[in-house]
């Protein structure tokens, strides 16, 4: 079937799909903040077949103009007419759309439930009645404790250009840091300095603000971090912004 001009979507198995989803999801989770890796073992054992429920897998692959897969819904259909998808999987909000058109196309469903809804996601504004979908079971799976700040501000993507003196402090493990952070087209430069700080903070703070999902000024207002000059706090908020809201998909 195809639901959009750009593609089509065809259902199939999970015996059927080869490595069409590892290859899929591998693409995702490189462009999406939170989320993790999953080794070829974690397909072969799992992947389509959650052990919670004994419910027939789908997966709906998606297909670009070209045939090429660019996202992948699986989902299950169970009694009462409810139809739950276990992940929805695309680095494309296009492609995003068109999978949830096709499950909420489904005859017979009375309701649809997407579990591992991604934050912030617009599909609700998208619905021709925004009531008819609720956000509920809302769920902390990710958290971020970093270790080697340098080597964790160096690996990230950033947006903005700019300069900040971070003076970070760890208690757990006893150890003190003042880092110069320098973004220049997209990568960081990060080194210890003596310089005056621009913002002192703790490292669980520094966690909470590496991914982009919580913008450092709103730390600074709850007392959690100190702003030393006016304009730190907006110059850190435009550093650590994300392009996506952090999100993801596994519980611990």
């Amino acid at each position: 079937a195809g639901p959009d001009g750009d593609g089509s979507v065809e259902v199939l198995r999970r015996a059927e799909c080869g490595e069409i989803l590892e290859e899929v999801y591998d693409r995702y989770r490189r462009t999406q903040p939170g989320a993790l890796s999953r080794p070829h073992r974690w397909w072969a054992l799992r992947a389509g077949q959650p052990p919670i429920s004994p419910a027939q897998r789908y997966i709906a692959v998606h297909r670009d103009a070209d045939g090429a897969p660019d996202g992948y819904a699986s989902y299950s259909l169970g009694d009462g007419g409810t139809l739950t998808v276990d992940e929805t999987i695309t680095t494309d909000d296009a492609v995003f759309t068109a999978l949830a058109r096709f499950v909420l196309g489904h005859d017979l469903v009375t309701q649809v439930v997407f579990r591992h809804f991604p934050p912030q996601h617009p599909l609700r504004l998208q619905l021709a009645d925004f009531r008819a979908g609720e956000l509920s079971g809302d769920t902390d799976w990710l958290w971020v404790r970093l270790l080697d700040v340098p080597r964790a501000l160096t690996a990230r993507g950033w947006f903005t250009d700019g300069e900040l003196v971070l003076d970070v402090e760890d208690p757990f493990l006893g150890e003190h840091g003042r880092h110069l952070l320098t973004v220049r087209d997209g990568k960081a430069d990060c080194v210890p300095t003596d310089r005056e700080p621009d913002l002192s903070l703790d490292v669980r703070d520094l966690g909470s603000v590496y991914l982009g999902g919580t913008a450092p000024s709103t730390l600074v207002r709850a007392g959690h971090i100190r702003a030393h000059r006016p304009g730190a706090a907006a110059l850190a908020d435009a550093l650590f912004r994300g392009d996506r809201t952090p999100h993801c998909l596994h519980w611990f």
